[in-house]
C-alpha cells in the first residue's frame, strides 16, 4: 500500500496497519499531527469495500481532526482510526478489545473515541484494556451520550448561519433537511424541533426515520433525494463526500451546515458552493462540539456545564469565519483551513525551538 504517495497523505506523522490473528482484526490508525498535543479522534467501524477505501477515509478524517482541534482551541492534535468490519457482527466486542491493545501500545500519542459504528458503550469496552479512551458511557449519567455535545455544536452552527444569512436570532419556521439520523443527527433533530424548525429527514434505517417522524413531526424522504429538498438549511449528518459534482447542482438550501465529516468531496467544492450563493459552515468547525465537550478527560476535569459553555462559544467562531469569507470573497472552507494551519504551524515551530 503506497501510503506516502496516497492522494490523501498530508505529511501524517504515523500511519499504522493493525492486525490481530485471533480475531482477524484489520484496522488502521492515522496520526496526522501532535504539534498541539496528543492526537485525538474517533474510532470508526465500517465494512469498507477495500483497504484503500479505509485508508482514504482514515487519512482524510485524521487531517480533519487536526484542523478541528486547532480551530476549537483545544490542546490536542489530530488522529483517527478505522476498523474494517460490520459493526452489527457478533464478534464486535472481541475486535474492539483487540484494537484497544494497539492504541495502548502507542502510550498516549493517540486517544480514541466514539464514531460511526462505535457507541459510548463500545468505548467502555475499549477502555477495559486501554488508558487512552474518551467519550465512554461510564463518564456520564445514564441517558446522556457524548454525541449530544456534537449535536449541540450543530445546533449552535445553524443558529450562527441563520444570523449570518437572514439576520435571525431564532429558527422558527426554518426548514432543515437532515441527512442521517444516528445519535448526533437524531439529537440535532430534537434540538431543532424544540426551537421551532420544520424538519425533513432521511436515513438508510427505516426505524430511525420512523422514530424521528413520530417524535418531531418530521417529513420523511428517500436518502438519495434529501440533499435536493426545498429547504432553508441542508444538514449532512451521515458519511462524507456528500457535496460533490452530482449533488451540488441539486442543492436548493441557502445554507449547508451539518455534522458529517469531510462533507466536501474535493476542496474545490467549497468554492463551488460559494459561487452558487450557498453559505457553507466548514464541517470540522461545526462538528467540533463533540471534541470540545468530551475530550476534557484528556487534559482537564470533566464538567458537563463547562463543556456546554465552550460549545456555545462556537457561535462567535463560526460567525467570524462566515463574515471573513463574505468580506474577502473567498470560500469559508479556505478561511477555516488557514486558521487551523496557522495554529498547527506555530505550535510546531515552538516545539522545534
Amino acid at each position: 500500500m503506497p501510503v506516502f504517495t496516497h492522494r490523501e497523505f498530508d505529511h501524517h506523522e504515523q500511519v499504522l496497519f493493525c492486525h490481530d490473528p485471533d480475531t482477524d482484526l484489520h484496522s488502521i490508525i492515522a496520526i496526522h499531527s501532535t504539534a498541539l498535543g496528543p492526537a485525538a479522534g474517533g474510532c470508526r467501524m465500517h465494512p469498507y469495500p477495500s483497504v484503500d477505501d479505509a485508508l482514504t477515509d482514515v487519512l482524510r478524517l485524521s487531517k480533519g481532526m487536526s484542523y478541528k482541534n486547532a480551530v476549537a482551541g483545544l490542546p490536542l492534535g489530530g488522529g483517527k482510526s478505522v476498523i474494517i468490519a460490520d459493526p452489527s457482527g457478533s464478534g464486535k466486542a472481541d475486535l474492539l478489545r483487540a484494537f484497544s491493545r494497539h492504541v495502548q501500545a502507542l502510550g498516549g500519542r493517540y486517544w480514541a473515541a466514539i464514531d460511526i459504528g462505535v457507541s459510548p458503550q463500545d468505548a467502555d469496552i475499549l477502555a477495559e484494556n486501554c488508558d487512552f479512551i474518551f467519550t465512554q458511557a461510564a463518564h456520564y449519567e445514564d441517558g446522556f451520550s457524548a454525541a449530544s455535545f456534537t449535536a449541540l455544536g450543530g445546533f449552535t452552527g445553524i443558529h450562527a448561519a441563520a444570523k449570518h444569512v437572514w439576520g435571525r436570532d431564532d429558527l422558527k419556521g426554518l426548514r432543515v433537511a437532515i441527512q442521517g439520523l444516528g445519535a448526533t443527527g437524531s439529537d440535532l433533530a430534537r434540538q431543532l424541533h424544540e426551537a421551532g424548525a420544520e424538519l425533513v429527514v432521511a436515513d438508510i434505517r427505516d426505524a430511525a426515520v420512523k422514530d424521528v417522524v413520530a417524535r418531531y413531526g418530521a417529513e420523511a424522504v428517500a436518502p438519495e433525494i434529501i440533499h435536493a429538498q426545498p429547504a432553508d438549511i441542508f444538514a449532512p449528518c451521515a458519511m462524507g463526500a456528500v457535496i460533490n459534482d452530482k449533488t451540488l447542482p441539486e442543492i436548493q438550501a441557502k445554507v449547508v451546515c451539518g455534522l458529517a465529516n469531510n462533507q466536501l468531496a474535493e476542496p474545490r467544492h467549497g468554492a463551488a458552493l460559494q459561487a452558487r450563493g450557498i453559505t457553507y459552515v466548514p464541517d470540522y468547525v461545526v462538528n467540533a462540539g463533540g471534541m470540545m465537550g468530551a475530550s476534557t478527560v484528556i487534559f482537564a476535569t470533566l464538567s458537563r456545564r463547562d463543556s456546554i459553555e465552550r460549545i456555545e462559544g462556537l457561535y462567535d467562531t463560526i460567525l467570524s469565519i462566515l463574515e471573513t469569507a463574505r468580506n474577502s470573497g473567498r470560500p469559508s472552507s479556505e478561511i477555516a483551513d488557514e486558521m487551523a494551519i496557522r495554529k498547527i504551524a506555530s505550535a510546531r515551530q515552538a516545539k522545534a525551538r
